[in-house]
């Protein structure tokens, strides 16, 4: 009888292969078990989920509150959204909040529906525990209200926050409107315009006399004779055979007294010695340029653009000008570098979320890279600081130790220019950071320098 010899190469090889599909079904499974627990939350929010939304498509489960429990936005027994009982309070938090239909893509009602929803890997979207969680924000409603109606019906933005926990406590975006009463906002209406972006997280502007801090950190650390140096304004100064203005002749001066008096012909000279590269890299390393992610929403990144600028240009660049666009919550963190030694906190705005299920709501503290060494920050810190006794007028904020620099940015196409006014406390009581911009506002120490004042007045002194 003849023994039957079996093809073991054959069967080696299909034993490899069928070990090979079996690792790649694994890691399959493995990849697919941790995007369900990373992003699980979103798949089961999406907006064809009637367990979450009601037949209008607005999301029907959760509240959201603000740092001090005042319920913002919750949800009625028939499944409707509502919102704060103030008018005013509803339109100044409108951009963090959300409206009903989820137009504004920065509104929690959006960008936080898988926490609103109480969505959780045991029951999924539909919870047996209740309708959704509370969602309390970093914001302080009552910030807000006051930073609303300081802009005063104008187009703009304005935030705050603590640079050393991250916290953001005001977030403003203007135009508004109210989301319990929403208006037929028809194309081109000059009111709207821009509704529902969030001008603090979303947008970019000229940021004028405000990038002067970026220009002036690099020639502290560039050019060591600068405190030697004085410097003459006639109201115009000639960089590369072109002219670089001043709305005054400032005289004969240093680079304090330069800087004081926001003079764009010491700036244009400094940045035309400097270089673009080196104003490029100041720009880069002060944050001006990243885009932070702010609870999980991006924020939108500035730009130098100084390839083949001439001497003049980039003067102007120098001066905030030029195609020099900045982003106002980067700006914030930017002056948070600055007043925290080198290094601030990244903002955010989700403070914790409660619900049926027990579940941990750990925020872990994140910091920047060093945006400014720590000697310079001193440095610049006390030049802003002897801005706001020698040109703000110190009085204007009482009880405060702050240092600020304003901009006026023209932007072209006949518009007044923005008003920008943005810096920090030096008071660990009160960490804090801000921007301020107002569209079309005029005089930076004017318009922004006001709202800001009126929001500081009440975070520090409570009135």
């Amino acid at each position: 009888m003849s023994k039957r010899r079996f093809p073991v190469k054959k069967i080696e090889k299909r034993t490899v292969i069928c070990l090979a599909l079996t690792l790649f079904l694994l890691l399959g499974l493995a990849l697919f078990l941790v995007r369900f627990l990373l992003d699980g939350g979103d798949w089961a929010s999406f907006a064809a989920n009637r367990h979450l939304y009601n037949s209008q498509g607005q999301l029907s489960v959760g509240r959201v509150l603000d740092r001090d429990g005042d319920v913002l936005s919750w949800v009625d027994e028939s499944g409707q959204r509502c919102y704060y009982s103030n008018a005013t309070v509803r339109k100044a938090t409108l951009h963090a909040v959300g409206d009903p239909n989820g137009a504004i893509g920065t509104g929690a009602l959006v960008a936080f529906a898988d926490q609103l929803s109480g969505y959780n890997l045991l029951t999924g979207a539909d919870n047996p525990f209740g309708q959704g969680n509370d969602l309390y924000l970093t914001l302080d409603a009552r910030l807000n209200y006051i930073a609303y109606q300081a802009l005063n019906g104008r187009k703009g933005a304005v935030g705050v926050y603590n640079y050393k926990t991250g916290e953001i406590l005001c977030m403003v975006s203007a135009p508004s409107f109210d989301p319990a009463d929403p208006p037929e906002i028809q194309d081109g209406d000059p009111r709207y315009e821009g509704v529902y972006l969030n001008r603090f997280l979303s947008s970019t502007f000229t940021p004028g006399s405000v990038f002067k801090t970026v220009t002036l950190t690099a020639a502290l650390e560039q050019l060591p004779d600068l405190f030697q140096r004085t410097f003459t304004c006639t109201g115009s100064t000639v960089v590369g055979g072109e002219t670089i203005t001043c709305p005054f002749a400032h005289g004969e001066m240093d680079i304090n007294d330069a800087f004081a008096s926001s003079c764009n012909g010491v700036f244009a000279q400094l940045a035309d010695e400097l270089g673009a590269e080196t104003i490029a890299q100041y720009a880069k390393q002060a944050g001006l340029l990243d885009r932070y992610s702010v609870s999980g929403i991006s924020t939108a990144a500035g730009s130098v653009e100084l390839e083949g600028a001439t001497s003049a240009q980039l003067g102007w660049a120098g001066v905030g000008q030029y195609h020099d666009l900045v982003n106002p919550c980067a700006l914030m963190v930017w002056m948070g570098g600055v007043a925290n030694g080198g290094k601030a906190a990244v903002p955010y705005l989700v403070l914790k979320t409660e619900g049926g299920l027990p579940h941990p709501s750990f925020h872990f503290t994140r910091r920047t890279g060093q945006l400014i060494q720590a000697d310079t920050a001193q440095v610049l810190a006390d030049m802003m600081a002897q801005n706001v006794v020698q040109t703000y007028g110190a009085d204007r904020f009482p009880n405060m130790d702050l240092c600020a620099k304003s901009g006026t940015a023209e932007v072209g196409g006949g518009k007044q220019p923005s008003s920008w006014f943005t810096g920090f406390l030096r008071d660990q009581d009160f960490p804090y950071a801000f921007a301020v911009v107002v569209e079309e506002g005029g005089s930076g120490a004017g318009a922004a320098g006001n709202v800001a004042a009126q929001v500081l007045d009440a975070l520090v002194n409570g009135y």
